[in-house]
């Protein structure tokens, strides 16, 4: 029950608690149009500088820019409670200096998150990648979906999101370079004329140079007999591609070879095995037999395997 002293006092105080709750609401609302004005010119800013074109890779200067507007936000999400908790008369000096005693303490038992802390930030200012870009780190590859100070997120091909904290990222493989690489073989029968593969070859690659082929930087260019196989002769082929776009172009190319060779009779070469076998005559019966199975395992070694 609510004696008469306790009703007094809250009335006498209502004006005071009135004006600290209008504080706070207007403390709440400052808070909330700093961050969307901060928010607004940094976003605002690395627009400008993308749309210049003179400060590196918008990709990298995008990634910058959600870092700093998430560390803008907290800052002033930071201040905005603090003063908050000065205007409800906690004393916020106290809280602020335990803060930072508590955050010593904890830095020396979080070393993996300083850790991941501080390569995340090498990462952004060597700009290793960015991104939107098709990285491989360690045994995961995929697309760089989101990067920050702490983790890196990956999404596969198969769409899996892999979180990796950026303190384990010991070497990293960007395939975003200005002409990927586009390297495989072709594998030809040794029945096959060998010099009218190689014409026949070259013929369409000077046809698919012409037609000026969607991410096709370069090639495809014929570099000849590579190696021989059991199976067949080795033509390798060589081409570059844009960003993403090399297995595509490779996948094209590959099959303009395949229908080319299906136009002009060539048959890909197939694994077979030549066995002969010796028989005995009538008049070599009653003789040794070690001659005759030594002469037999010497036709059967002599047995062509491609």
């Amino acid at each position: 029950m609510l004696n008469g002293t306790t009703v007094g006092g809250a009335i006498a105080n209502l004006p005071y608690i009135i004006r600290t709750l209008i504080s706070v609401v207007v403390i709440v609302a400052i808070t909330r149009i700093a961050v969307r004005v901060a928010t607004y010119i940094i976003t605002k800013f690395f627009e400008r500088e993308v749309a210049k074109g003179n400060h590196g890779d918008p990709k990298r200067l995008h990634t910058l820019m959600n870092i700093l507007n998430s560390a803008v936000r907290y800052l002033l999400y930071f201040v905005g409670a603090m003063t908050i908790l000065e205007r409800l008369g906690v004393p916020t000096g106290s809280i602020i200096a335990t803060a930072g005693i508590g955050g010593l303490a904890i830095g020396f038992g979080a070393q993996n998150l300083v850790r991941d802390v501080i390569t995340g930030f090498f990462i952004l200012m060597e700009n290793q990648y960015a991104v939107g870009d098709f990285v491989q780190i360690g045994d995961v590859s995929g697309i760089v979906e989101e990067m920050g100070i702490r983790v890196t997120k990956l999404r596969d091909r198969g769409g899996a999101l892999h979180i990796i904290p950026n303190g384990l990222i010991q070497q990293v493989t960007n395939n975003m370079g200005p002409a990927m690489r586009v390297l495989f073989n072709v594998l030809v029968s040794y029945d096959a004329d060998v010099d009218r593969v190689l014409a026949i070859l070259e013929d369409l690659f000077q046809e698919l140079r012409e037609s000026e082929m969607p991410g096709l930087v370069e090639g495809p260019t014929l570099l000849g007999i590579s190696d021989l196989t059991e199976t067949g002769v080795v033509i390798g082929v060589f081409a570059r591609a844009e960003a993403m776009q090399q297995w595509g172009i490779e996948r094209k190319i590959r099959g303009a070879i395949l229908k080319k060779f299906a136009e002009e009779g060539i048959t890909s070469p197939y694994p077979r095995q030549v066995v002969v076998i010796r028989q005995d005559s009538e008049s070599g019966r009653g003789q040794d037999p070690e001659p005759d199975r030594a002469a037999a395992k010497e036709d059967l070694a002599a047995g062509v395997v491609e």
